[in-house]
């Protein structure tokens, strides 16, 4: 079974939703929408945090899983077509580009305007004009890269080297060569902390390596729940989810322990959080829900319905 195949599930939602959504995202507001990859119902769910609610569900065909929100647009990516689309705010398809080969993980690069999306079956990284759609290059990994990040200062984009069991780090910023560094078991999922710290989660060792990457020095191996999946942080702590726990672990980012375990929906995925003061956001894959927490108090503030599937593997929600 390919890696991105999802149970046949019938979904209890209605059919899709066209309602207007008017997007002023020069100013920020923007970062007040999470765009969820559902992968079951091919689409994507479009939900307005304040108001706690699905406000728009676009078809994407392909079994979307991957998603890039940013200011340049909504990218996704469809591993069944092997597509790349850019969409605007409001839904409208501004663009696609198909690739050969099994794209999976993505980040946009604001700073150049680019979209970095892994290639699970060959080993490399595309470059993307994310504007155009169009590829620019190619950056060789390890093997089988999964999830993808850039650094806050821009300088490194990071690889999750599945089958490698280490994790590729490349100078975007400055000229230095590639460097693999070795982490737990299969890496999935990885992510930048606000000091530039990589924490990497290892779905087949349960923990979530910690790595400087001026040096690659590992700082911690931290354990969490069964087979971490996302990462995203708010408020001095990292947030992991565990697919098969249905738990989300908190790290506390000074002691790089463990401080609480959360329940939340059937078997996470994606996970984001809305600016400094918005809601931490949870896509549930078997629920067919997201879980909206505050990172503060670490109280759930409710759920919100979303297509079949949601998966939400990468930065979902716009960055402030």
């Amino acid at each position: 079974m390919p890696w991105w195949s999802a149970l046949a599930r019938p979904s209890n939602l209605p059919a899709f939703l066209w309602l207007a959504l008017t997007l002023a995202a020069s100013q920020g507001v923007a970062g007040d929408f999470a765009y969820v990859t559902n992968q079951g119902s091919e689409d994507l769910s479009i939900i307005d945090l304040d108001a706690r609610k699905e406000t728009a569900r676009i078809p994407v065909p392909g079994k979307p899983a991957g998603v890039a929100a940013s200011l340049d647009g909504i990218f996704t990516v469809s591993p069944e077509d092997k597509t790349v689309r850019r969409f605007g705010p409001d839904g409208a398809q501004l663009g696609a580009i198909r690739l050969d080969g099994g794209p999976i993980g993505i980040v946009h690069d604001p700073a150049r305007g680019r979209l970095y999306v892994s290639d699970w079956y060959n080993a490399r990284i595309w470059e993307i004009d994310a504007r155009r759609m169009r590829l620019t290059g190619t950056l060789e990994s390890g093997s089988a890269p999964a999830g993808l990040d850039i650094s806050h200062s821009g300088r490194w984009l990071a690889s999750a080297d599945r089958d490698s069991n280490a994790v590729s780090l490349f100078d975007i910023g400055g000229s230095a060569p590639r460097r693999s560094i070795p982490v737990g078991s299969r890496p999935f999922g990885l992510a930048f902390d606000p000091r530039d710290r990589l924490f990497v989660a290892n779905v087949g060792s349960d923990d979530v390596s910690v790595i400087d990457p001026r040096d690659g020095t590992q700082l911690a191996l931290v354990p969490v729940g069964a087979r971490p999946y996302g990462i995203a942080f708010a408020q001095g702590r990292a947030f992991v989810t565990n697919q098969y726990a249905g738990t989300l672990s908190v790290i506390d980012l000074e002691t790089l322990e463990v401080s609480h375990t959360l329940e939340v929906g059937e078997y996470p995925e994606g996970v984001a959080v809305a600016g400094s003061d918005g809601p931490l956001v949870v896509a549930n894959w078997f629920s067919n829900t997201v879980t909206l927490i505050d990172p503060r108090t670490l109280e759930t503030l409710g759920e919100v319905e979303t297509g079949d599937g949601p998966r939400a593997f990468g930065r979902f929600i716009i960055a402030p």
